[in-house]
């Protein structure tokens, strides 16, 4: 794994060792997320799932990459293209997809919807650009003054990357040497606008100036995985935080509304799935080193096209939440409250 490094002496190791078993966990990962992605690709042109929706097809070695690289008790923070690592972090497809759909047995109870879910240890997805990067120098500092040992791994898009309030987090988590791991999950174009014409550097990894940084490529799960072992371990031994580029590509377009052939050719797209395709690769990878059989991908493939159909019948037959429960939750733990509905006589009740 060929890595780029900024203000460190030496970088991850340049051999990754892979068992088979990791092999087969990692495919069975990326795999799942594929055809979650493209499983709620059709749900949206179906108008079962509304409202935003942002997809993660094509970045999957970074989600499976970087879980793989951390412990489960350690903490991450994203932006709206959230789907993936919601999986990663231990959601099941069939409470992701029901969260699309926006019913009951949705991960958020149906209330969250594509940008809010969360699980233990993950923050979710946020809606506002750039706004889960201060956050996650937040969620590094609680882990600095429990002094457990953990740490907040604080992902963004090269879009979010000019945002004012990523250089203030770095400014604190540097001063505080919070551990934090800021990973700015670079797929060329923010929205439609390619990082050429969107930033004067495009060498984020260097961003944090004073802050050491490393540049890997993110289509490899294996690069990615040794990266964050390495940002991880930088972290644990008080040395601060680490600044973390990882160079990938989404097939869709920004979100559903967006047909993501404007701005870039469909031969570019059609060049990067062919080349570089991090699920491709693995399975490549495996079968000339023998490690497993093309029977058994196909087997997989099965597996998990039947968990993702049973995920979508699921989403698509469970009710949605009651009007009741439109209130609930708002605060964490307050006795039962009166609010105001939308008018006088319009009573509603919260419960936590």
């Amino acid at each position: 794994c060929k890595c780029d490094l900024h203000r460190l002496e030496e970088g991850p190791p340049e051999k990754a060792e892979l068992t088979r078993d990791q092999g087969l966990q990692y495919y069975r990962t990326m795999q799942t997320i594929r055809r979650m992605e493209l499983k709620a690709d059709q749900l949206y042109k179906q108008k079962i799932i509304r409202g935003f929706c942002h997809l993660y097809d094509g970045q999957e070695a970074c989600a499976a990459g970087i879980e793989a690289g951390i412990n489960p008790t350690d903490h991450l923070i994203t932006a709206y293209r959230a789907h993936g690592y919601t999986y990663t972090r231990g959601v099941s497809v069939k409470e992701i997809l029901a969260e699309l759909t926006g019913r009951k047995g949705g991960v958020a109870k149906g209330k969250g919807g594509s940008m809010h879910m969360y699980a233990p240890c993950f923050y979710g997805g946020n809606g506002i650009v750039g706004a889960q990067v201060p956050l996650g120098a937040g969620i590094a500092l609680a882990c600095q003054y429990q002094g457990n040992n953990q740490l907040c791994v604080s992902l963004y898009g090269d879009g979010a990357a000019n945002q004012g309030q990523l250089f203030e987090a770095y400014n604190m988590a540097a001063l505080w040497k919070l551990p934090c791991i800021f990973i700015c999950e670079n797929n060329k174009y923010g929205m439609g606008t390619s990082v050429e014409r969107a930033a004067a550097s495009t060498d984020y990894y260097k961003r944090g100036d004073y802050i050491p940084g490393l540049r890997v490529d993110g289509m490899d799960v294996l690069c990615v995985r040794e990266a964050t072992k390495f940002a991880a371990d930088h972290c644990r031994s008080g040395k601060g935080p680490i600044v973390m580029e990882l160079q990938t590509y989404r097939y869709h377009g920004h979100s559903m509304s967006d047909p993501g052939v404007s701005y870039r050719t469909r031969e570019e797209i059609q060049e990067v799935r062919s080349k570089s395709d991090p699920i491709s690769m693995l399975k490549e990878r495996m079968l000339s080193h023998n490690m497993a059989s093309v029977e058994e991908f196909k087997e997989m493939d099965v597996e998990i096209r039947k968990e993702v159909e049973e995920a979508a019948q699921f989403a698509t037959s469970d009710p949605e939440p009651p009007l009741d429960d439109l209130c609930n939750h708002i605060f964490y733990n307050n006795p039962p409250l009166e609010v105001r509905g939308t008018h006088p006589w319009a009573k509603l009740k919260s419960l936590s």
